[in-house]
């Protein structure tokens, strides 16, 4: 949690509790703590801990990269065979957002840090507007972590969850509630946040991504009521093209500065935690995988040159779920010695980008939402091409580039959610759960499951975490029942082809 410590330097405020939250019992009860703390605070370390769990390529707590295909891996290649069980990975995932085991984090979870910020702001003596804006960026961040739950496992305790009970510490019998039902509430939140903002007031002075731009925060509001809407295409049309058309008028991301996340990440604790992962870390674990890198060589993709090095020449992959010599093959280009792009970029360095919704993915859920029949301000065709330039651009490729790229490789109206589908994967990259929404909804690309893989198929959802079955044990039993059976290869229920 050092990441965690540097925010709080910043913020001039620190704490340590003695408090050891492992668990979603730590959801139920009143944990000691001060009587009253900053709510920005509790905001910043929200954003802090969603942002380092869902970009980080940290074994122990997310894999999507694997689910995607995308990295392989040298030595160690259990995650890259689906093993989620040596290391508990979908215990490590689901505490973070709900409820982490640092002594050191006051509120000991994304969610349950971003509960104990809204009851903290009410009593800070904010104007209306200002407490309507603060509240309007909790919400946000709830309704992000709750539908990345939902995305993650399916099925998930939400109404009955993050109630403090005071004097209560045996309270971890929580009801798993239906996924599409935590959706549909998802939506009306996001409709009530929008409902709060003023832009002509800021938000908090804390907040990493936005700094309290609350017109910033309202495209981010959009722009998040979109995905979940286009992600409900297969299973609930009609909703998903009245959702996805009412966003798409109240005004979507329209630059890669609208982004939710960090154009830069600031040097020192609080560096890009790939970088912290990949580069300072020392290891030589990841490579990018043949799957990735063998498809954008049949189409000459010119972020390539961006991202990875030559071996001899060419841009070469690591085997997918095979163990892999480092020096062999292409390595992410980095700021390691001899391991900068063609042109000295480098794609993880200390100060990375890091996105958690980026223009790129909003241009791609568009083209998307037009080749669905959906009014979204162009044609399929139209929105491809600009859905990757922008990617292109993302990287520092310019638009002649761009454009002859597109031309080789064009829109395919009748195999739509392969053109899209392989084209978003490919700019989803190192965007795990980004990238792993895209594959799973579109069904493009068409992964092979490894021959050593531990499970019997490529994962669309993560098992749930293991502790559930200690503590609440009747619940995820039933939900496991429900959703036809807590097996990675068991679809969430947007999911449908």
């Amino acid at each position: 949690m050092k990441r965690l410590l540097y925010i709080l330097s910043i913020i001039s405020f620190a704490f340590i509790t003695n408090s050891c939250e492992s668990d979603i019992t730590s959801l139920n009860e009143d944990p000691k703590h001060p009587t009253v703390v900053p709510s920005g605070l509790l905001v910043a370390s929200a954003e802090e801990a969603l942002i380092s769990q869902m970009l980080t390529s940290n074994v122990n707590l997310n894999i999507s990269r694997f689910f995607t295909q995308q990295w392989a891996q040298t030595t160690y290649i259990d995650e890259s065979n689906y093993d989620m069980v040596t290391r508990p990975i979908p215990r490590n995932h689901y505490n973070t957002m709900m409820a982490s085991s640092s002594a050191i984090n006051y509120s000991a979870g994304v969610l349950s840090a971003l509960r104990d910020a809204k009851q903290f702001l009410q009593g800070e003596n904010l104007s209306a507007v200002k407490t309507n804006n603060n509240m309007a960026i909790i919400e946000l961040i709830n309704v992000y972590t709750w539908a990345n739950l939902v995305d993650t496992y399916g099925d998930i305790p939400y109404f009955g969850a993050l109630k403090a009970v005071p004097g209560n510490t045996g309270a971890s019998e929580i009801p798993y509630d239906d996924a599409k039902t935590i959706y549909l509430d998802l939506f009306k939140r996001i409709d009530a946040a929008v409902a709060m903002i003023n832009s002509t007031e800021t938000g908090y002075s804390d907040d990493l991504f936005y700094k309290g731009d609350m017109s910033k925060w309202r495209k981010m509001a959009n722009s998040l009521k979109f995905r979940l809407a286009v992600t409900l295409s297969d299973v609930d049309p009609t909703l998903a093209k009245n959702y996805a058309e009412s966003a798409y008028n109240a005004g979507l991301f329209t630059a890669k500065d609208d982004s939710f996340g960090l154009s830069a990440f600031p040097s020192g604790l609080f560096a890009n935690p790939v970088y912290q992962d990949v580069i300072q870390s020392g290891r030589n674990d990841f490579i990018p995988s043949d799957v990735l890198v063998d498809y954008m060589n049949s189409t000459s993709d010119p972020r390539r040159g961006k991202w990875f090095t030559k071996v001899n020449g060419a841009y070469v992959g690591g085997v997918y779920g095979s163990s892999n010599s480092y020096i062999a093959y292409s390595h992410m280009t980095s700021t390691k010695q001899g391991d900068a792009g063609e042109d000295g970029y480098t794609l993880i360095s200390e100060n990375s980008q890091g996105y958690l919704l980026d223009y790129s993915e909003i241009m791609f859920l568009r083209a998307e939402a037009a080749a669905r029949g959906f009014n979204v301000g162009g044609t399929a065709a139209t929105l491809y091409a600009q859905a990757v330039t922008a990617s292109m651009a993302e990287y520092g490729i310019g638009s002649t580039a761009a454009a002859a790229f597109i031309l080789a490789n064009p829109y395919d109206a009748v195999n739509w959610k392969q053109s899209i589908g392989s084209q978003a994967w490919i700019a989803m990259f190192n965007k795990g759960f980004q990238a792993w929404n895209f594959a799973r909804r579109l069904d493009y690309p068409v992964f092979q499951n490894p021959a050593d893989s531990t499970v019997d198929g490529v994962p669309v959802r993560m098992k749930y975490s293991d502790q559930e079955y200690l503590l609440n044990k009747n619940n995820v039993t039933a939900a496991a029942a429900k959703i036809g059976g807590d097996q990675v290869t068991t679809k969430i229920f947007w999911d449908k082809f």
